[in-house]
């Protein structure tokens, strides 16, 4: 593998860690299964990039773009908690619409801002190769993110939030508004997701309304494959696992499209996909059973 390859196979791994994050908040910490990430997505990449191609100063597109995220989670959760629409239906039918509503916000398929300022524009002139600053900063996002996120869980709005994914009966006993931490949470969880989107137009140069496609299934693996790799001792360490994760799943997937004997292809990347999160799930039950005949033994 490349220098090059490496170092993009890490930056498409780091902006994947905010959707990990992002799905880690839905699926672990709310137990709510949310589809929306894959209209999320590549929501944030039209709105960041349409407003870059509009003039907008990138950063306030890329905020843009957060709140769009967070907005359709809001859609979402508003669908699940006021209409009673099943969690997976709700999400699924925000997701659907979401891919009508990026075509509107781009005006067409896709955006190119190749030739655009961004938010990593200012850092290219510090002398290190783009492929490296691109990582770098979205590194940056990332630990500040995960900082934020650890600190905002801790907290008691936060530990209100894990104990109405934990037991939403029992939270609610306690006089936590379980209603509104679902609904800040899938909220907080898209924006997250539209923050990826919006680094992903910006390192790649374009949006494209079908980016979303499999968003989710990344965003799982990546959680999978972070928790089997990393033992989970607190929050950080979870949150932590998700970019850990992230990146050995892109550098995975980079390597085995990389490697000439095992003749994989670029087209070859779902099945790549499907493999590495069967084996990331089947790992630590082969771990529980070996603790288990150890323990008999």
């Amino acid at each position: 593998m490349s220098d090059i390859a490496f170092f993009g196979a890490v930056e498409i791994g780091l902006v994947y860690a905010l959707v990990a994050l992002g799905v880690f908040l839905s699926f672990r910490v709310l137990d709510f299964p949310d589809l929306t990430v894959d209209g999320s997505f590549p929501l944030g990449a039209a709105v960041a990039a349409t407003l870059i191609v509009a003039g907008a100063n990138p950063w306030a597109a890329t905020l843009a773009a957060v709140l769009a995220g967070a907005g359709a989670g809001l859609v979402t959760a508003v669908l699940n908690l006021r209409f009673h629409i099943l969690h997976l239906l709700a999400s699924i039918l925000t997701m659907i619409a979401l891919f009508s509503i990026n075509l509107r916000v781009m005006g067409r398929p896709n955006v190119a801002i190749l030739m655009q300022d961004t938010v990593l524009t200012p850092f290219y002139g510090l002398g290190l190769p783009e492929h490296i600053v691109r990582p770098l900063l979205v590194l940056a996002f990332v630990a500040v993110t995960v900082l934020l996120l650890a600190w905002f869980l801790s907290t008691e709005a936060g530990l209100a939030m894990r104990a109405t994914g934990v037991n939403a009966r029992m939270a609610r006993a306690q006089g936590i508004d379980t209603g509104r931490q679902v609904g800040f949470g899938i909220a907080l969880s898209n924006g997250l997701v539209g923050l990826a989107g919006a680094l992903f137009a910006q390192t790649n140069g374009f949006a494209d309304v079908t980016t979303g496609m499999g968003t989710i299934v990344v965003g799982l693996a990546a959680v999978i494959v972070g928790e089997t790799v990393l033992p989970l001792k607190g929050m950080v360490w979870a949150l932590a696992a998700c970019v850990v994760g992230s990146i050995l799943y892109r550098l995975a997937v980079q390597f085995a499209l990389s490697a000439d004997a095992i003749g994989l292809q670029a087209s070859d990347l779902n099945l790549v996909t499907a493999v590495l999160v069967a084996v990331a799930l089947i790992l630590p039950r082969l771990k529980a059973r070996r603790k288990t005949r150890r323990a008999a033994a």
